[in-house]
């Protein structure tokens, strides 16, 4: 089965055309990133008049790199939420269309379960190439990480009778009660006027810096232990800067920034950050990292699931990576990465996941609308 995905929930419009679930015959993303740089994060009026423009090219050149006709496809997969309610009606609508002329099966894709199933893609596509890496299996513990999400679920597979296709069930087992970790690193960059996105520039100019200079101590929580906050990290990095030289820096660089005509090195920027700036935007990444990595590991021992999904934009991040291959070496866990294409937003995830709620004989109509709030699966406290 071929189906076409399209994902437009955000700042990025991407269309992909994935075979039975498992094979991706071409995953198209268009970036906003030069558009929205300069206000320091996603407008969402910006985006939407964005997706228009690019949402019937990105689509045909999906075809074209799958080296098929619109008319091959047999079903369309299309993200229904969470995001930006403009965003998403934009793909939505387009795909709702597309397939009532087409005369072809039509599926809403909740955002969150594009993330989760873009690492059981990746994993599948690198064991049919005969790679020497483990199955994924479940059940999972899968953090979902970007600038929108922080999420963790147990995921489940079931088997109808005579069926060798899976369904998949979602439990939300905590998520962020303020702001998502790549909200959090992309306000730090801007407040540090260190450019957008943050969380890429951060990861990079943190490798220079000492991650134990500045001390935030733990993010602790009431009630429910594997639920995440960012927004009082984000906070004590604002009191660490606030009245400081470090925010003459800031404004410096800023200044520097908006002066720059071309794109800006990383050498560059990093020759305009003294060390302190360095050694903050380290320690910050430090506490956020070790938040996400401590919470995904004790929702897995205390549910004694051995395998973990991490995806998801934030997920592209060096020292996410990093700490978790070393907590699934020390406490016997697999671990589990999408590749960074298939980490941030794209297409390919939506028709992967879209063709397993084919499978199981899932089916929408024009009725189908977007939801900028949309719920994966049941909570589980």
């Amino acid at each position: 089965m071929l189906v076409l995905g399209i994902e437009s929930s955000c700042d990025e419009t991407a269309a992909a055309i994935v075979a039975d679930g498992t094979r991706i015959l071409s995953s198209v993303v268009a970036s906003q990133i030069r558009i929205h740089e300069r206000f320091g994060g996603v407008v969402p009026e910006l985006a939407s008049r964005e997706h228009l423009r690019k949402i019937v090219p990105i689509v045909d050149e999906a075809c074209r790199q799958a080296g098929t006709t619109i008319q091959d496809v047999e079903a369309v997969a299309v993200t229904e939420g969470p995001g930006l309610i403009g965003s998403l009606l934009v793909g939505l609508v387009y795909g709702k269309a597309l397939a009532i002329a087409l005369g072809k099966p039509l599926v809403g894709v909740n955002h969150l379960e594009g993330h989760i199933h873009a690492v059981l893609l990746h994993n599948t596509i690198e064991r049919q190439e005969g790679k020497p890496v483990p199955a994924a299996g479940f059940p999972s513990i899968t953090l979902v990480v970007s600038g929108g999400h922080t999420i963790l679920f147990r995921v489940d597979t079931h088997h109808a009778s005579g069926s060798e296709t899976p369904s998949f069930s979602y439990k939300m087992l905590g998520q962020t009660r303020d702001d998502a970790a790549g909200e959090a690193f992309d306000k730090v960059a801007k407040l540090l006027a260190l450019g957008y996105p943050g969380g890429p520039i951060i990861d990079r100019l943190a490798r220079y810096g000492n991650p134990r200079a500045f001390e935030f101590g733990r993010i602790r929580m009431k009630g429910n232990q594997l639920d995440f906050s960012f927004s009082g990290l984000k906070t004590a990095v604002l009191y660490r800067v606030r009245g400081t030289p470090l925010a003459a820096e800031a404004e410096e660089r800023r200044e520097w920034r908006s002066a720059s005509p071309d794109e800006v090195s990383d050498e560059d920027l990093r020759a305009h950050c003294s060390q302190s700036t360095l050694d903050l935007v380290a320690s910050f990444q430090e506490a956020a990292v070790t938040d996400l990595v401590e919470r995904t590991i004790a929702a897995a021992t205390a549910a004694g699931i051995r395998t973990i999904f991490v995806s998801g934009g934030v997920a592209c991040n060096s020292l996410l990576r990093e700490r978790f291959s070393k907590a699934g070496e020390e406490h016997g866990f697999n671990v589990f990465f999408p590749p960074p294409r298939l980490s941030t937003d794209n297409a390919a995830m939506i028709a992967a996941a879209g063709y397993y709620k084919l499978a199981a004989g899932h089916r929408d109509n024009s009725s189908l609308n977007a939801h900028a709030s949309f719920p994966l699966g049941n909570n589980s406290v």
